[in-house]
């Protein structure tokens, strides 16, 4: 009987020998396996002539698995911030360790030959590959110092219109004299003072024009009533401090506390922890308010330091009947 074996494939343990790889089961699975890897491999093949560079994103340490090696292997190359789609599955392919793992994988399995050379690149087809990738770094840096010049351009233009928009702004204006007619431009000092007295004044440009009331049409007659103005107090208008800054006369006077005092709350909390004990505990209803001499001692026991209570009252016991009995005896 032949020894077992397991089959990494068909993820089972057969005693028939070499007898398993020519199974339907086995070429149905060996088939499946090498059609999920093929697509990658097709991708890669195709980059061998046509590198192409990008940015480096966390998505570009995707990794794949390799059939014939039975390991892991990146995908892309990446080094610093930038990143060769598909090369470092085309170094793996290239290798001459997966030329051989990829030779004793297709006798082990009995996988078709015309596959195998999907699998494997030539050292001639890596060469090549190394030029195209050479082209794709220059043409990607190409790429980048156009964006650098045009993002310098947006600046500067946005700059000069900024320029232009402070030179327009400081220049004086030419405004006409009403004296002798004429459109002489004003001195710069007269703007000046312009501007600083304008600035001073309340604006009314974007206020829409107020509506001329005619007094004298006909209508229902109206009663003035005067000023509704509390003489002496004044309000945020006249300057004078607004109501919600003004401090109330009986926190001034008074300056009392607000909410209960931190020994009150202490008290309530003990309270709230005494609710929640049971209600016939014992000593629930002591009378704390009630006074004891300072000899009070209970009727039974004493003060113990070890072992149990009871023992103590015994003892106590013990020791008032011995006094007894030395009393009577005396007497």
């Amino acid at each position: 009987m032949a020894p077992a074996q397991r089959c990494p494939l068909c993820r089972q343990t057969f005693f028939c020998g070499r007898g398993h790889v020519y199974s339907r089961k086995h070429q149905r699975q060996l088939k499946e396996a090498l059609e999920r890897l093929l697509p990658q491999v097709e991708a890669a093949r195709k980059a061998i002539r046509a590198a192409q560079v990008e940015r480096y994103v966390p998505e570009h340490e995707r990794c794949c698995w390799c059939l014939c090696c039975g390991c892991e292997v990146r995908e892309h190359l990446s080094h610093g911030n930038l990143t060769v789609l598909y090369g470092g599955l085309l170094e793996h392919l290239a290798s001459p360790e997966h030329k051989k793992a990829t030779n004793k994988f297709w006798w082990e399995n009995k996988a078709e030959v015309q596959m195998k050379e999907k699998f494997l690149v030539t050292p001639q087809d890596y060469a090549r590959f190394k030029k195209s990738m050479v082209k794709g770094l220059d043409s990607y840096e190409e790429k980048e110092d156009e964006v650098i010049k045009e993002m310098a351009a947006q600046i500067r233009e946005v700059e000069q219109s900024r320029q232009e928009v402070v030179r327009s702004v400081l220049e004086p204006q030419a405004v006409p004299d009403p004296e002798e007619g004429s459109s002489a431009p004003r001195s710069w000092k007269g703007m000046n003072s312009q501007v600083t007295s304008s600035s001073q004044q309340p604006s009314n440009l974007d206020l829409p024009p107020a509506p001329e009331l005619d007094w004298m049409e006909t209508g229902p007659s109206l009663t003035f009533i005067g000023h509704q103005d509390i003489p002496g107090v004044g309000n945020i208008h006249s300057g004078a401090t607004p109501p919600w800054m003004i401090q109330d006369e009986e926190y001034i006077a008074g300056n009392q506390e607000i909410g209960p005092s931190y020994e009150e709350f202490l008290k309530e909390k003990e309270k709230q922890k005494l609710k929640k004990l049971p209600l016939d505990r014992v000593g629930a209803n002591f009378d704390h308010s009630s006074r004891t001499s300072a000899g009070w001692l209970p009727s039974f026991g004493r003060v113990w330091n070890n072992g149990r209570r009871w023992q103590s009252r015994h003892q106590f016991k013990t020791e008032a009947a011995a006094m007894k009995q030395s009393h009577t005896e005396k007497s």
